[in-house]
């Protein structure tokens, strides 16, 4: 009988976290403005009551275009 210090995990290897870098969204999304920014900036002017995951990265797309 097989004590369960010694079972296979099933898969859950090691992680290596100095393989992981972090990216910012505005690097994700290839843009040169500050999607974070423009984020805090939509929920603290409080222009809607919700606001999606995509509507910082899509105003930013549309001000760097804007801007160029």
């Amino acid at each position: 009988m097989a004590s369960t210090s010694t079972r296979n995990k099933g898969g859950k290897g090691k992680t290596h976290p100095e393989e992981i870098k972090k990216h910012s969204r505005s690097a994700r999304a290839g843009l040169i403005f500050p999607v974070g920014r423009i984020e805090k900036n939509l929920r603290q002017g409080h222009y809607a009551q919700r606001i999606g995951q995509g509507a910082a990265v899509y105003m930013a797309a549309v001000m760097e275009y804007l801007t160029a």
